[in-house]
């Protein structure tokens, strides 16, 4: 026997947000439609006053008291809200951290190598952790990993600012790099970009003269 499908018989999520008829308060502090504020007046009033310029009358601190009332087009109003929050959202961005593991005797190609990863993160606007691995006696020498630690960080300076200076972590160093300013805002790209463009146009006059 087939089982019978069970519906939601809840009725939907209605707006709480309280309009015109549905604000019950005897009186209220009105702001018109410039953003003024006009004082307190009767609910009945304030209703009326909203209602002869087409507009609505919308409560927007129903705890105050007397409870703040707008006069506004609420439709366009609701409209213009949930921009925003879904603005909002689009900016929210998930913080991730990734790691990078170096040793303290490393090879200038594979330190460059590492340091190329570091700054694909950052540009990506990741936070790295840089981790500097010991192993045997090299724990004795952490002057070493901390050089390696201060030289990233010097040469990333433009990408990336220090949220957590070394610290050691057992046997490892370990430093946070965040993402600079200009990163999270894209100035830094720009600047990339004109001055990449300010670099060809002197080798595009130079073929010209070849020519």
């Amino acid at each position: 026997m087939p089982v019978p499908r069970r519906f939601d018989r809840r009725p939907p999520e209605r707006d709480q947000t309280r309009i015109n008829e549905r604000i019950r308060v005897p009186q209220v502090r009105l702001i018109d439609e410039k953003g003024e504020q006009v004082g307190v007046m009767p609910t009945e009033q304030a209703l009326r006053y909203a209602q002869d310029n087409d507009l609505d009358l919308v409560e927007v601190a129903p705890e105050a008291r007397p409870p703040v009332c707008r006069v506004l087009d609420y439709s366009k109003y609701k409209y213009e809200q949930a921009q925003k929050a879904k603005q909002a959202r689009k900016h929210q961005q998930q913080i991730t951290i990734r790691e990078i593991k170096f040793r303290p005797k490393i090879a200038a190609a594979d330190y460059d190598t590492k340091k190329r990863h570091v700054e694909r993160f950052l540009r990506h606007k990741d936070k790295v952790k840089i981790t500097i691995m010991f192993r045997g006696r090299e724990v004795t020498h952490p002057e070493r990993g901390e050089a390696i630690l201060n030289r990233l960080a010097e040469e990333l300076q433009e990408l990336a600012v220090i949220e957590q200076r070394p610290t050691n972590e057992g046997r490892n160093m370990t430093m946070l790099l965040g993402p600079s300013k200009a990163v999270l805002a894209g100035t830094l790209d720009e600047a990339a970009a004109s001055e990449n463009g300010a670099d060809e146009a002197p080798k595009a006059a130079a073929q010209d003269d070849a020519a």
